[in-house]
């Protein structure tokens, strides 16, 4: 009687009754680089094969109308601070090596607070927040790090970095540009990346994260995976190479669907799926070499194409499968979803814009929107706001109903000066808190070095302190 008095107790409070470390939910995201919105086929692809993204979707639920950034550091810095990019590393566009800047080591990072909670924490891919020691993820609250500190097109041009798979290199002078890409593990620079490298990133990465998943199957864990797929140069693994029907983009999503497979296959065979959080989806929209129908515009612009990205959430039991969560939802609010599942609390001495999704992914009938209106930043510019389905561009005060219209073909501004008036205003008061143009009062202090150096210099030599033992 006792034993079905507390399974009756657990089953009433469900994810948010967790008070052990072993009964607190695992946490897995996976982040791909420059995915369209319909390049796999949960979301309109029907030329990319890509069952495992399929089946994920089919098995949990569809965010359709998710945000990111329009560029990669500013959304890798929503996702882990909760907040809109500007806030919490406010950059023209996006970082670059030995730039000096990074978050901030004051930011309070989704794993820093999930360690804090009893969490094993790795990141493996692609960091992007900063290059410089005080600014990898060893310092930002993972255990485990894994990856390029950056993306996989920034080196010498000689290194194949502008040249994708079975293309000439193209010619550079190795003396000049950025400084060679050098694959990491923790702290330590394992080696230079050349093409036949950049070939096998997707597979050591899968396998990294295999190795984390299993290695602490027994205890809380948070993965983060962000992937350098699929992000130009284009390095398909030689098993995917000249396997899709789209080219060398193609293989290389379809390879991504496998690694994603492979994941969550490693999940469903330890039998952890029911205590585990996967979240698949991309740091911005597409470029011109993916499909973000029935989007307009591509990565880089503030048009739906370039910040509303495909986005799945999978706990199953939890999240129901073939579910559908259509209001407005973005990386700001993982922090605060995942933290708050694993018991902990955001923090309250800092703003954090992002709100708890779990009543929505859940389908609580009594669940609130968590957003009635989303800010589009591209850089230091709010270039546009959305309340509920209407979207105004501010410049060119284009304004368009994306409940009816969701690729912004047809302006309605003449027809609707009111509700244009309404979002003006919106974007108005933003200049009181993170400013419409410049800095405002509350954008918080960006990660900076006084001396950056790079990891690996010109000539091959990796930098004091950092060398493989």
């Amino acid at each position: 009687m006792k034993s079905l008095l507390v399974a009756s107790l657990l089953a009433l409070v469900g994810l948010a009754g967790f008070v052990h470390a072993a009964d607190k939910p695992n946490v897995i995201i996976i982040n791909i680089d420059d995915l369209g919105y319909a390049d796999v086929g949960a979301f309109g692809s029907t030329l990319n094969r890509t069952p495992n993204v399929d089946r994920m979707a089919s098995e949990g639920c569809k965010l359709t109308s998710y945000y990111a950034a329009p560029v990669c550091s500013p959304s890798r810095a929503a996702l882990m601070t909760g907040c809109y990019p500007k806030r919490a590393l406010c950059i023209p566009h996006v970082l670059f090596p030995i730039g000096g800047n990074g978050l901030s080591p004051k930011e309070i990072t989704i794993a820093e607070l999930l360690r804090d909670q009893g969490y094993a924490t790795a990141c493996v891919g692609k960091w992007h927040l900063g290059d410089q020691p005080e600014f990898l993820p060893t310092r930002q609250g993972f255990d485990v790090y894994y990856g390029l500190p950056y993306s996989n097109d920034m080196g010498p041009v000689a290194d194949g970095v502008r040249s994708n798979l079975g293309e000439p290199v193209k010619a550079g002078n190795p003396e000049k540009g950025q400084p060679p890409l050098p694959l990491m593990r923790q702290e330590t620079v394992l080696q230079r990346v050349l093409p036949e490298d950049q070939c096998k990133l997707v597979e050591n990465y899968t396998n990294e994260a295999k190795s984390f998943i299993t290695a602490n199957k027994d205890k809380p864990f948070f993965l983060y995976m962000p992937h350098s797929a699929v992000h130009f140069p284009l390095y398909p693994g030689k098993a995917f190479h000249n396997k899709s029907k789209n080219g060398l983009y193609g293989d290389w999503v379809e390879e991504m669907d496998w690694s994603v497979g492979q994941v969550l296959e490693t999940v469903r065979s330890l039998g952890l799926s029911e205590k585990t959080l996967v979240i698949f989806t991309s740091d911005n929209g597409g470029t011109n070499r993916g499909f973000n129908t029935p989007l307009r515009g591509h990565k880089g612009s503030t048009l739906e194409g370039g910040i509303r990205v495909s986005t799945i959430a999978w706990m199953p039991k939890s999240i129901a499968a073939g579910s559908t969560c259509n209001v407005i939802t973005g990386m700001i609010d993982v922090l605060p979803t995942v933290v708050g599942l694993a018991g902990g609390t955001v923090p309250t001495d800092r703003v954090i814009d992002g709100r708890d999704l779990w009543p929505s992914l859940t389908g609580k009938p009594d669940a609130k929107p968590p957003h009635d209106v989303f800010y589009y930043f591209r850089g230091l510019v709010l270039e546009a706001v959305r309340q509920g389905p209407w979207k105004l561009h501010l410049a060119k005060n284009e304004l368009y109903n994306l409940d009816s219209d969701i690729g912004e073909a047809s302006n309605v501004a003449s027809a609707n000066p009111n509700v244009v008036a309404q979002i003006t205003a919106l974007a108005q008061a933003m200049d009181g808190d993170l400013g419409v143009k410049e800095k405002g009062p509350g954008v918080r202090e960006l990660g900076t070095v006084a001396d950056p150096k790079p990891l690996i210099d010109h000539a091959g030599k990796v930098r004091a302190g950092f060398e493989a033992k």
